[in-house]
């Protein structure tokens, strides 16, 4: 199978954090433009870009109010035109961020909806629905919203209420409604016009709910802050069968097009058999595998997900997907402990995944080995923080530094901090303090993408799995991939060293990784 995305390594560039090209303190696209060779030499294959759509930023761009332009603060059409174009001559995919499990409230659609009268065709597009209780003063049911609080707003004092399972400024679309899939459908089109070469689909798992809008069953205790990875027995808002056949209608439209167009799902589902379904052969191409990103810093962990993601996909002929940091969660040099064990674990579990069959997915500035900031409650400006004063993720949303020795770090033209600010203590951190340092987290990378290239690529789909107390040992071909998860050094298998992910000796030292190559 020769398609570009099954083993590619994808970069995730956070547009407002990546790079700044007019000095306002915002990433823009001129800016990812402008880095594409730094991209390039890093040694990915693809970049995906999160949602530069116009929109009133209440969510970062997650909350769309025009699908089909560039928001002014990121800059125009021509400049995503030009970094396709860009990113092409440079041997680079572009894929891009879709948001279509629900729009911004500015959206044209749902401002006619707000001015409409119940039952009608503009209000059908929303899910719209009577509250329940004396005058309609209760929720239609007891969702919760993944930001915290009901998943409900009223609409003024009238007895109606619609749906965001998200923030209140998002209200979902009803997929129901033949007007929906007809609009994406013109969004993909459009997209694809332009020559992307796929798509990141936002909430994949979440554009059908159960058509009653029943009440959730045995809904756990909330804790009003924003959460991902969690699941119960009862989800009525989550994973229906029929979202299936929408991505089936999508999979016909990416074939009309050459180059091997692609989409990846952010579909959180209970088991990894469920994710797997997104990835049959008439559906879309790849899932982000969560279970990967959920998984503690243990042999054990490691070798359950391996162990039960391989067959998942293998099933429906698809390929797994490993990704250890996004936009919405914690960094995974903070997750594994933080600090100087933080970033060795976080560097031997990128080693682990840049092993194993597969396309990689990478988080802006995790190259550089960043750690989560402690953002002043002053700074934050994720919407969970003003809906249940829980710090949220501006900790991961940093702006990256590229060179310098204090704030903004080469980050844009101007001398100010960024939208959020940078840390003090950064500067051995930048691109350019790292560049050239063998000892760099920065430097460890480029060798590692190099050598995925030239050995663990094309090894072959079949591994064997090895746990052995604390340490976990993945045979692919000839490369065999020992992770030290414990606290005492451990034996390297025979072979040539091909890469570690730190020091290594005749042992293999604890919170470290190595590839050994060996015949057969």
């Amino acid at each position: 199978m020769s398609e570009w995305w099954r083993h590619a390594v994808v970069y995730q560039v956070y547009v407002r954090s990546f790079a700044d090209s007019d000095g306002d303190g915002i990433g823009d696209l001129p800016g990812i433009t402008s880095r594409l060779p730094y991209l390039r030499d890093l040694g990915v294959d693809a970049v995906w870009v999160t949602p530069f759509y116009r929109s009133p930023q209440l969510d970062h761009g997650y909350d769309v109010a025009d699908y089909l332009d560039v928001d002014p603060m990121f800059g125009t059409l021509a400049d995503a035109d030009a970094l396709v174009t860009q990113a092409h001559d440079l041997g680079l995919k572009v894929i891009v961020d879709l948001v279509p499990n629900h729009t911004s409230s500015e959206h044209a659609w749902f401002q006619a909806a707000l001015a409409a009268e119940p039952g009608s065709p503009e209000r059908a597009r929303y899910l719209f629905r009577t509250g329940r209780g004396e005058g309609a003063s209760e929720p239609p049911n007891n969702w919760r919203s993944v930001f915290g609080g009901p998943a409900w707003t009223r609409v003024g004092d009238t007895d109606q209420w619609y749906l965001h399972l998200f923030d209140t400024s998002q209200p979902d679309l009803d997929w129901r409604n033949p007007e929906i899939p007809a609009m994406f459908e013109k969004v993909l089109r459009f997209w694809l016009d332009r020559d992307v070469d796929g798509f990141r689909i936002d909430v994949a798992h979440g554009l059908l709910k159960e058509e009653s809008l029943r009440d959730q069953r045995g809904q756990a205790p909330v804790s009003d802050h924003f959460e991902v990875g969690g699941h119960l027995d009862d989800e009525p808002m989550w994973d229906q069968p029929e979202v299936h056949e929408v991505y089936r209608q999508w999979r016909r439209i990416l074939a009309e097009y050459d180059g091997d167009r692609m989409a990846v799902a952010e579909a959180w589902t209970s088991t990894v058999e469920a994710n797997a379904l997104y990835v049959r052969p008439d559906e879309l191409d790849q899932a982000f595998n969560f279970d990967w990103v959920m998984a503690p810093w243990s042999a054990k962990a490691f070798a359950d997900v391996i162990d039960s993601t391989l067959p998942a996909f293998t099933a429906v002929s698809g390929t797994p997907t490993w990704v250890l940091s996004n936009h919405d969660v914690q960094r995974h040099a903070t997750r594994y402990g933080g600090g100087e064990v933080g970033r060795a674990r976080a560097r031997a579990a990128t080693l682990l995944s840049l092993a194993l069959p597969g396309s990689a997915y990478l988080y802006q500035g995790e190259e550089l080995g960043l750690e989560e900031v402690d953002v002043a409650p002053d700074d934050r400006q994720d919407p969970s923080w003003f809906r249940t004063g829980e710090p949220g993720r501006d900790s991961c949303r940093v702006p990256i530094p590229w060179v310098g020795s204090e704030p903004p770090y080469g980050f844009g033209p101007g001398a100010g901090q960024p939208w959020i600010p940078q840390p003090d203590d950064w500067a051995p951190l930048t691109v350019d303090a790292q560049e050239g340092d063998p000892g760099s987290t920065l430097e460890f990378y480029r060798k590692a993408l190099s050598a995925r290239r030239a050995v663990a690529r094309d090894a072959g789909d079949a591994v064997d799995v090895h746990l052995d107390g604390d340490v976990l040992s993945v045979r692919r071909g000839g490369l065999t991939v020992v992770v030290n998860c414990g606290s005492a050094p451990t034996a390297l298998p025979a072979g040539d060293v091909v890469i570690a992910s730190g020091p290594v000796g005749d042992d293999l030292p604890h919170d470290t990784a190595v590839w050994v190559s060996s015949a057969g």
